[in-house]
């Protein structure tokens, strides 16, 4: 296996979790580098920062749990 390939895991209730530097190509054409250890991209269509994680999952999820067992 080469030493290049990226591992990418997707969560499931959060990011699509890449590892190692990337360059994410946008619908536009354009690319954006992230040279971070583990990018994440949003895979609820929730972030302010498409298609970067900014883990507004996380407060949806929150949300929706005190709904259902506040009396």
């Amino acid at each position: 296996m080469p030493e290049d390939r990226r591992r990418v895991i997707v969560t499931e209730d959060g990011p699509i979790l890449v590892y190692g530097p990337v360059d994410v190509e946008m619908p536009d054409g354009t690319r954006v580098p992230s040279d971070r250890a583990v990018t994440a991209l949003c895979a609820c269509g929730r972030s302010g920062r498409r298609p970067f994680c900014d883990t507004s999952h996380r407060r949806r999820v929150r949300g929706e749990e005190r709904k259902e067992y506040d009396p």
